[in-house]
């Protein structure tokens, strides 16, 4: 897909790898919708986009809300006529004490966040881009999502699904005109992490976790770039790291033996 002229719905488009991929299709000619939930930080992409010369509209979202999620896509084509693509970006960490010594309801948050948002996100803009002659969709999630990560379950648990939910929606591409990927990415360099960096140290964690080199935004933004312009990726993961890119083999199912 060319990003000019398109129209794109980030999630969490207020700080961080939002932030980023906000500025990214922009600068690329795309008018951009940021929905977050954080009004000031929101506006403040705004600011950034239309610094640059970019068209955006910030609409307060709470993305795991129905009515909400509905309405910043509505925004899009209400705005600028069309919605292209969906970034499903927003998301939290469990953060110290973490699993299992955390309250319930703050690691049901981070379901409700990080996962069911992203599968309401997609089960809403399918059909208004079906109508519109299809579109992409690039969900967040992570190599926590790809690999063990025995610092936050939790959030691995859900990266994970987002991850298995893009494989299984690849069929969207023929049926609906849609392709449905994910960007997993190293630990990067957000404010989310470094709040959690800071809150982890504080309360006397080891942080031999963080690496001495972090990915940054932009070049996860540069990757979601990728994923939206090759029409020929649909159901697939890549993988950020400091050092480069990887697209992440399909698993299949077993076969069954004759």
């Amino acid at each position: 897909m060319d990003i000019q002229n398109k129209v794109g719905v980030i999630t969490g488009g207020g700080s961080g790898i939002g932030r980023a991929t906000a500025r990214y299709l922009a600068k690329a000619g795309a008018s951009i919708v940021i929905a977050d939930i954080d009004a000031q930080m929101g506006a403040e992409s705004v600011r950034l986009i239309e610094a640059d010369g970019g068209r955006a509209l910030f609409v307060k979202t709470d993305v795991t809300i129905e009515n909400d999620a509905r309405r910043m896509l509505e925004a899009a084509v209400d705005k600028f006529g069309r919605l292209d693509i969906l970034h499903n970006n927003a998301g939290i960490g469990l953060g110290p004490p973490g699993y299992p010594d955390a309250p319930l309801e703050l690691w049901r948050l981070v379901l409700d966040i990080d996962l069911q948002a992203v599968i309401l996100g997609c089960c809403l803009a399918a059909p208004i881009m079906t109508r519109l002659g299809g579109g992409v969709i690039i969900n967040t999630s992570s190599m926590a999502g790809l690999y063990p990560h025995v610092q936050d379950p939790i959030y691995a648990a859900v990266k994970a699904g987002v991850v298995n939910l893009t494989y299984s929606l690849a069929g969207w591409a023929s049926e609906r005109k849609i392709r449905v990927n994910c960007v997993c990415p190293g630990i990067t360099d957000t404010p989310m992490v470094r709040r959690g960096i800071e809150m982890a140290t504080a309360a006397g964690m080891i942080m031999s976790w963080v690496p001495a080199k972090m990915v940054q935004p932009e070049e996860v933004a540069d990757a979601i770039g990728t994923l939206i312009r090759d029409d020929s990726l649909y159901g697939r993961a890549l993988e950020v790291r400091p050092t480069g890119r990887r697209l992440v083999d399909t698993p299949g199912a077993p076969r069954a033996k004759a």
